[in-house]
């Protein structure tokens, strides 16, 4: 494991303590960085809005992003037990686990997963979501993996409790909503984008995080002016 890089991923999750911060392209950096030194294959993030119910927030790939969306849509999926019961589902193998989420199991093995982690994002007995590592193959996870995640899990429900104040809760649920309209917006700019460039959507958000970060914006403010036509955006327009 590439311990500088670890290190270097506490502190930017660290770090959105004091800044005011992009929610999605920071779980994004979670997502991608528990792919990218954990040894997952994938990675989601499914956050409870104002209501209670879980959506998508961050996925490292389009792939395990329906994945997280089939569990939501037939309420059944290790990812949603870990929501529930605030404890981690730890699954080395879901060929074991058919007859616990028969649909689920079937459409991970379509998807090309054959075991999961899915992890708590909670501080003390407030469960806000779950962190899902998805892996290719079954078999045992290495030992220090899961408590790695777990810690990372823990520092970004720090880092989105931040504000947390006597209304901890409505600050919490406007920055969620916020999120999910960001969203959404994010996601009809992937699809012009996509479309115009005859690209895959994850390509699209790869290249409108680049832009956003390349020049200093939030990427949901990014995502409107693309949407609206009303800014050139020289470079990702052409």
């Amino acid at each position: 494991m590439n311990q500088r890089l670890l290190a270097k991923t506490f502190v930017e999750l660290a770090d959105n303590l004091v800044a005011d911060f992009d929610l999605i392209d920071f779980l994004r950096l979670l997502t991608d960085r528990c792919v990218g030194m954990l040894g997952a294959s994938a990675a989601g993030v499914l956050l409870a809005d104002r209501d209670g119910k879980l959506r998508v927030m961050a996925a490292s790939d389009e792939q395990v992003r329906l994945l997280e969306l089939f569990q939501l849509q037939n309420d059944e999926g290790p990812c949603l037990d870990c929501f529930r019961t605030g404890a981690p589902v730890i699954v080395a193998n879901l060929s074991g686990e058919a007859d616990r989420w028969p649909r689920f199991v079937a459409t991970a093995h379509r998807s090309g997963f054959g075991a999961v982690q899915a992890l708590p994002m909670r501080l003390r007995d407030e469960v806000v979501g779950a962190l899902n590592l998805f892996h290719a193959a079954p078999g045992p996870f290495e030992p220090d993996a899961t408590p790695l995640a777990q810690a990372l899990a823990d520092v970004a429900t720090i880092s989105l409790l931040q504000q947390r104040t006597a209304h901890r809760s409505t600050v919490l649920n406007e920055q969620l909503q916020s999120a999910l309209n960001s969203r959404v917006l994010i996601e009809q700019a992937k699809g012009k984008l996509a479309e115009r460039r005859g690209i895959d959507m994850e390509q699209a958000f790869t290249t409108l995080r680049g832009y956003a970060r390349a020049h200093n914006r939030r990427l949901s403010d990014l995502a409107r002016a693309f949407i609206d036509d009303s800014e050139a955006l020289p470079g990702l327009r052409s």
